[in-house]
């Protein structure tokens, strides 16, 4: 039986994501996991992170969420489909941002368990410590 998006399990996500942007010597982090649900298991924000990002992380992860896929597939769709994407940030309130760093977090028999927001570098690498993360915790991550 899985419990879903534990407390235990987002610290996890969050340690091995920060590690990872310092390994990688990256700007200031935030991290935002959010259950499968869409609610706030734990938002952490690395020293010097700068203003407006604990919702920026959150929209990455709201994002991944809303469309069951990473954020990178968003990303592509705001280029190619841009009518889409402003519709979907329309009906969820812009609570969406469509851009790499979200990423979903799904068990090993495929079932969402919810998803990592991150932002504070280039999104490629906010979305490399993502991924970092779920996979430190022994869980698969999803891109787009």
């Amino acid at each position: 039986m899985t419990l879903g998006m534990t407390l235990s399990t987002a610290e996890a996500i969050t340690s091995a994501a920060l590690e990872k942007a310092v390994e990688l010597k990256l700007k200031p982090l935030t991290v935002a996991i959010l259950d499968a649900g869409g609610h706030a298991v734990l938002v952490k924000r690395q020293d010097g992170s700068s203003i407006m990002r604990p919702q920026i992380a959150a929209g990455k992860a709201i994002g991944a969420l809303a469309v069951g896929t990473g954020t990178r597939w968003l990303n592509a769709n705001a280029e190619s489909r841009p009518h889409f994407v402003n519709a979907l940030n329309g009906v969820s309130g812009g609570a969406i941002v469509p851009v790499p760093g979200g990423v979903l977090i799904k068990g090993e028999s495929g079932e969402t368990l919810g998803a990592v927001g991150i932002t504070g570098d280039t999104s490629d690498n906010d979305e490399a410590c993502a991924v970092a993360g779920i996979v430190a915790a022994g869980l698969v991550a999803d891109c787009g």
